[in-house]
């Protein structure tokens, strides 16, 4: 789980000061932290292999060669992952000769013949032989962050043979990370329809005579390696151990060696989970708080009664429409059906000024709009919030925040994800109370962050008040002139028609002018141009590479493409203008705040800002975004050369301040000094390469 770890968290991302990575270690603990979290074992240990050298590397000396050697930063992680198991207080297993799969296969095997209820979790599939009516096995699926429970049905519907079958089936398969070749042309569904047809692997080899074809023929020709593989992945279920199930509680262990190991390897976010594992004087560890947390059967009322804080979660349909709302606070977590009978105490809370936080309170402000509420008093957003600490993140959707930051695994709460239409009512409610809880904690471990950043106050006295002003901006929308985009829509088309006629006429027949084969053939082959970059699919048709091609040669073909493909452009856009206006004539985009690291704005759905600006025809596109009724005008606001005046601000320097003060052309007086002529003389050409200097710099 640990080497699973390093490579799913990207190891530039957690090295110390000291240079020492701990992509594996976080990963791991976070891991470790869920599987507490959720499950609340009472008794807890961890396996390690000790050395490469087996008793399986000794009976097959290939067995797990020709892996790849194990990457630099990954050494030296697993002696600091044991470290702080230790100073947690939970116990962690060895023996030389042996895998750490036989250590947790005896524990399992001791456990649940004690009446335990056992969870083995491991990223090898050899533990599935374990499963059985008491013991699960929890296997990753991405990363260390989803896991999946196999159980005996599980294994059964997967692979089509029982637990203890499943070695077998692996047998004849064979397993290529620990190199064991199995029978050629053999995959899990032949190797299952054996061994059920002929009961078990010990038959299929008995009888291997009366399977017929080239699968019976190479059966036959490999018995031996799939004898071989059948003794290596069986699990020793009876190693002495110096340690028995009832010996694993967590216990002993030391807060202040858990400080100064976060402190070393500079863990921060999962500081204070793993503190919370080790029970002070009069307090409950983490996994008790949790479990205490009280569910409440009527939200509203015990809405109504609150001043502090709540974190919300807010579920809707495929539509957009909310239709439950769950809320949380340290002590409780509850919920309420919208669809059957809105609580009017919650609804009352939700539009009031009471403190919430959310997860995306932009659509879950629109969301609830749809149901006919409204929500009010949002303090805090643990979107923006971590967009603001880790800006240049791909996603901040909920759960991979609370993977990354919490260790934890939350249901998205989409209504389009698969199996979503199977749930009952309960289980969204549930669902929608965990993703609450979430929220609640992902709250306090935010301000935190926001607060050693300084930049709390980015949080509440920008992008919060932003975000009303776009909520507002999006329900509002934007009038078109449609009969104007229906007009410019035929005209484009038919310039592409015209350009299309115009090209096959240069090139002497008709081709598909989106295709860069055809393209390649007409321009190199039958036209003899010039060869443009070479890739993997041959000589290169993009845009770039067709207007320098066009510059020098001049061919009235690649004229007529190159237009071609800007009406396809521009048709396209106002092809998608059309299909966004809605029912009230108005084009509602969304505006995300937490895609640029920057800090600027982007739009989708449409997308507002690839409309061309500079082009005879993008203006006459914009031409269609025109003043509807009740509204006085369109107004355009943009910063002055923000940039610039920062850069003014910052170096102090007298001369662009006194540019700025005088109303002057920057780029113009700028300009004047390097190229040592009056502002008048400054040429367009001039101006153009002091601006990208100045912009650069």
């Amino acid at each position: 789980m640990a080497f699973r770890a390093f490579f799913a968290l990207p190891v530039e991302n957690f090295t110390t000061a000291t240079g020492q990575s701990t992509n594996a270690i976080h990963g791991f603990l976070s891991m470790l932290l869920r599987v507490l979290e959720n499950e609340r074992p009472t008794h807890v240990a961890v396996a390690f292999d000790e050395g490469s050298t087996t008793f399986r590397t000794t009976e097959y000396a290939e067995y797990k060669a020709g892996r790849d050697e194990t990457p630099v930063p990954f050494k030296g992680q697993v002696p600091l992952i044991r470290e702080m198991l230790k100073a947690l207080g939970i116990t962690e297993v060895s023996r030389e000769n042996y895998e750490a799969d036989d250590i947790l296969a005896t524990l399992s095997t001791q456990g649940a013949g004690e009446g335990m209820e056992v969870l083995v979790v491991s990223g090898d599939r050899d533990t599935f032989q374990l499963v059985g009516d008491q013991v699960t096995v929890l296997y990753p699926v991405q990363g260390v962050t989803v896991l999946n429970r196999m159980t005996p049905a599980a294994v059964e519907e997967k692979y089509g043979v029982p637990p203890h079958r499943y070695p077998e089936l692996a047998a004849l398969t064979g397993e290529t990370a620990d190199n064991l070749p199995g029978v050629p042309g053999v995959g899990p569904g032949f190797a299952s329809r054996w061994i059920n047809q002929f009961d078990g692997l010990e038959n299929v080899i008995a009888r291997a005579d009366e399977i017929g074809g080239k699968k019976g023929e190479s059966l036959r020709a490999h018995i031996p390696d799939v004898l071989r593989n059948r003794r290596l992945n069986h699990l020793l279920t009876d190693m002495e151990l110096p340690v028995t199930p009832a010996d694993l509680t967590i216990e002993g262990g030391s807060r202040e060696a858990v400080r100064q190991l976060c402190d070393t390897l500079e863990f921060n976010t999962l500081r204070d989970r793993l503190l919370a594992l080790i029970p002070v004087d009069g307090e409950a560890t983490a996994v008790a708080q949790a479990e205490e947390r009280r569910v409440i059967p009527h939200l509203g009322e015990w809405l109504a009664g609150q001043n502090g804080r709540i974190a919300v979660d807010v579920a809707a349909d495929a539509a957009g429409v909310a239709t439950l709302i769950a809320a949380a606070d340290r002590a409780t977590t509850g919920s309420a059906d919208l669809e059957v009978a809105p609580e009017p105490e919650a609804a009352a809370w939700l539009a009031s000024d009471a403190p919430k936080s959310l997860h995306g309170a932009k659509a879950a402000w629109h969301q609830l709009r749809a149901a006919g509420l409204e929500l009010e008093g949002v303090t805090f957003d643990t979107e923006l919030a971590s967009y603001l600490c880790f800006p240049g993140q791909r996603t901040y959707a909920l759960p991979e925040m609370l993977a990354r930051l919490l260790g934890r695994e939350v249901e998205s709460g989409d209504p389009s994800g698969q199996g979503e239409l199977d749930l009952g009512l309960t289980d969204l409610q549930a669902e929608a109370r965990e993703r609450a809880v979430a929220i609640d904690d992902l709250t306090e471990l935010l301000e935190q962050e926001l607060e050693k950043r300084g930049a709390s106050a980015l949080l509440t006295d920008l992008e919060l008040p932003v975000q009303v002003s776009l909520q507002r901006m999006e329900a509002i929308g934007v009038a078109m002139d449609d009969d104007l985009l229906e007009r410019l829509e035929a005209e484009f088309d038919a310039h592409v028609n015209a350009a299309a006629a115009e090209a096959y006429r240069e090139a002497g027949r008709e081709l598909n002018l989106s295709s860069p084969k055809q393209l390649q053939e007409v321009l190199f082959e039958e036209l003899k141009m010039p060869r443009t970059r070479k890739t993997k699919t041959g000589y290169t048709t993009d845009a770039e590479a067709l207007s320098e091609l066009f510059a020098q040669t001049g061919h009235p073909f690649l004229q007529h493409l190159l237009v071609h493909r800007e009406q396809i452009k521009l048709r396209q856009i106002v092809d998608t203008l059309r299909k966004s206006i809605r029912d009230d004539g108005r084009i509602h985009t969304t505006f995300q705040q937490t895609i640029a690291a920057t800090g600027r704005l982007s739009s989708f759905d449409p997308n507002l800002q690839n409309i061309p600006a500079r082009t005879e025809e993008g203006l006459r596109i914009r031409e269609a975004f025109v003043v509807s009724e009740g509204h006085e005008c369109l107004l355009t606001a943009d910063y002055s050369q923000i940039e610039m005046r920062v850069m003014a601000h910052l170096s102090g320097d007298e001369g662009l301040i006194e540019a700025f003060r005088g109303g002057e052309d920057l780029h113009r007086f700028v300009g004047s000094q390097v190229f040592g002529v009056t502002p008048s003389e400054v040429t367009s050409a001039m101006r153009n390469k002091v601006k990208a200097m100045s912009y650069g710099l």
